[in-house]
């Protein structure tokens, strides 16, 4: 028998158990050890304990892919497939450990499993029927000798091969100076600024063969594509926010063409300034080629130079220089996506034009407006933005009336100040105006996903939850591969309690936009949220490294912390940054459990100084986390009188635990009609 340290984990939807027990009995027939005891699938807390520890501690997973898990949109087999694909994000690239077998003909190109799974070839077993060649393959895999190998941690019940079936289980934050609905409307106000993502695509594999290690290093798929910020050759500063803006919009153009992976702006744009390599560049997003160019303005008049270049070989692909009126702007976009993909060799399916052009504007004043409004949503910090953001929209939508990405960009800018911002009658009046604009933009372009975002950020922020969510549906069926529509989302589902799909959601967004801190926070709260408390520690833990100056994070960090039991590191990750709201927020929760109730009580009163009642949400957890429920209830009911947007977080929030049997928290949670 192999060690246990090199054992298998088999992963498998039920209806495929018998394909999943021949390759079982033919791996354990050559002496590997396997873990495939169905007598063990009793569900549970424990039994889903065992099977994480098998996927932690096995040597290679066998995922079972067939039209049975590709008709199947939830299962347990999906929680399997995502542990064993985090578990991948650390470890060597050259290690082997995802082993993927299909028994039908099911098609890898499209399929709808993690994008680790794509990075290596599968096997076609018919009907589970194992090869003397597949079992051979697997052996050597396991051999210590291999060098594509390395060994699993050993554990005290170290794993085989498993299956998958049951489900999983259940944060937030909020406002203050920011926070749960806060961080909902900001990532939308962030996306008018302006931010479209990257698809992931599969790469067309064999069925047989194992890649190379060289391979493994850097297989992009063939048709992913990064834009780099295109050079401002204008002479003057100040006109980089149309240099900046233009590359977007060409970004945007090229994500709408679905045989297209486009890395996502900000994990592009976060090499701005630092002249990296395209090798570098490419590596690090993971794409077989890199858009870059230059833009140059002269009144009403534009010169693009753009040129694409294969990041594997180093070779260009194509390259050209346009000289266009402003007027043409949209039809310059079309111009250049559909260029690229040419030279990508990509086959365009439908009207690519009427995508692309979606919503936009062919009035060069409009145009710029509404650039200037995007490089105030990205540069502007604190509640400054949305004013400046608010007139530059403002002044798009006078000079073309019927810019509908206008629209939708205003509006969510209304819900960030509503949010944010305004105070008593002023509140209401700003979510008005922040509803009648996405609704004009949705009339207006009746498939523009920005439309349905911007609209079910402004109901989240009423805590109209009911009517967020179709909203929220809508923009993700119109644009599925949209990072920061997964990430919003994501916080959505969340709060909703729909974990399972908030979870895929952020880890479809991190996998698009990878330097993207708040991809990476959205996943650790909607793990924090399920209870997954080791996992959000992680996550977290990836955010802080991509931003060590976000300091929310370490107060994020340190809450998973302490719903993991460790006060000890939950407390030094908040003292990190200790003059955050969030960290304040955290602190006076931990020192309490550590017994020093006075620093409790003054954490607890620096987080009140700043806006008093407006953190009454904050305080109602905090008095929870006390046992002392009078005052937490209390601090509920003002928080409701308020309309404190950091109610959408009751439902699925573990601060709040110790009061869900309470009479006055139960109706709480029935006049804000959570979906079931």
């Amino acid at each position: 028998m192999t060690e246990p340290s090199h054992a298998v984990f088999i992963s498998y939807a039920s209806q495929d158990a018998p394909a999943a027990q021949r390759i079982c009995q033919a791996l354990r027939g050559a002496g590997i050890e396997v873990w495939f005891d169905q007598s063990e699938l009793r569900g549970g807390d424990v039994w889903d304990q065992k099977i994480r520890r098998e996927i932690r501690d096995c040597a290679l997973f066998i995922p079972v892919i067939s039209a049975n898990t590709a008709s199947r949109h939830e299962g347990y087999f999906r929680l399997e497939w995502d542990l064993a694909d985090q578990r991948t994000h650390m470890m060597a690239r050259n290690r082997v450990f995802i082993v993927p077998v299909s028994p039908d003909a099911t098609p890898d190109a499209g399929a709808d499993v993690p994008e680790s799974f794509q990075r290596v070839q599968w096997t076609r077993l018919p009907n589970g029927e194992t090869s003397p060649a597949f079992v051979e393959r697997v052996r050597r895999l396991l051999s210590p000798e291999s060098p594509t190998t390395a060994r699993a941690p050993m554990s005290a019940q170290s794993g085989a091969v498993g299956v998958l079936r049951a489900p999983a289980a259940p944060w937030s934050p909020k406002r203050g100076l920011l926070a749960a609905v806060a961080l909902v409307v900001l990532g939308a106000v962030a996306y008018f600024g302006i931010e479209k993502l990257w698809v992931s695509k599969p790469a067309v594999s064999s069925p047989t063969v194992a890649a190379s290690p060289a391979q493994a290093s850097f297989n992009p798929p063939p048709h992913s594509i990064a834009v780099l910020p295109f050079a401002n050759m204008s002479g003057e500063k100040d006109q980089e926010y149309f240099s900046d803006g233009l590359t977007e919009e060409i970004l945007n153009s090229l994500a709408e063409i679905n045989e297209l992976q486009v890395a996502a702006r900000t994990s592009s744009f976060s090499f701005q300034g630092e002249h990296p390599d395209i090798a570098t560049v490419a590596r690090k997003l993971n794409v077989a080629s890199v858009l870059e160019g230059s833009v140059r303005r002269s009144g009403h008049t534009v010169r693009i130079t753009a040129q694409l270049v294969n990041a594997v070989t180093g070779f260009h692909l194509w390259s050209k220089t346009y000289d266009r009126d402003l007027s043409d702007v949209l039809k310059l976009q079309t111009e250049i996506a559909t260029a690229v993909a040419s030279a990508l060799k990509v086959t365009l399916l439908g009207d690519e034009a009427a995508r692309i052009e979606l919503g936009g504007t062919r009035n060069p004043a409009a145009f710029d407006a509404y650039l200037r409004a995007a490089k105030e949503r990205t540069s502007a910090t604190g509640t400054d933005q949305f004013p400046a953001a608010i007139t530059a929209y403002t002044e798009a939508i006078s000079l073309d009336p019927k810019y509908a990405l206008a629209y939708a960009g205003r509006s969510v800018a209304y819900t960030g100040y509503a949010v944010e911002v305004a105070t008593g009658a002023t509140i209401r009046e700003y979510l008005d105006k922040a509803q009648a604009d996405a609704r004009q933009a949705i009339l207006l372009a009746p498939e523009l996903a920005e439309g349905y975002m911007a609209l079910g950020a402004f109901f989240a922020g009423s805590l109209d939850f009911t009517q967020a969510s179709p909203a929220y549906k809508r923009a993700l069926a119109l644009a599925p591969g949209n990072a920061e529509v997964l990430r919003l989302s994501s916080d959505f589902l969340n709060y909703m309690g729909q974990f399972d799909e908030a979870i895929a959601a952020a880890r479809r967004a991190v996998v698009l936009d990878p330097l993207n801190r708040r991809s990476h926070n959205v996943l650790g709260t909607a793990l924090y949220s399920a209870r997954r408390y080791q996992e959000a520690l992680t996550v977290f833990g990836d955010s802080i490294s991509l931003d060590p100056t976000y300091k929310a994070s370490y107060g994020f960090r340190g809450l998973a912390y302490y719903g993991a039991g460790d006060l000890e590191n939950a407390r030094a990750s908040c003292e990190a940054k200790p003059d955050h709201w969030v960290t304040q927020w955290c602190l006076a929760i931990i020192y309490d459990k550590l017994g020093r109730h006075s620093d409790a009580e003054d954490e607890l009163s620096k987080l009140k100084a700043p806006l008093g009642d407006a953190q009454a949400y904050q305080y109602a957890t905090i008095y929870a986390q006390w046992s002392n429920r009078t005052k937490a209830l209390e601090w509920l009911d003002t928080a409701m009188w308020l309309r404190d947007p950091g109610l959408v977080s009751l439902k699925t929030d573990p601060l709040m635990d110790p009061l869900r049997k309470e009479p006055r928290f139960q109706a709480v949670m029935r006049e804000l009609k959570f979906p079931n």
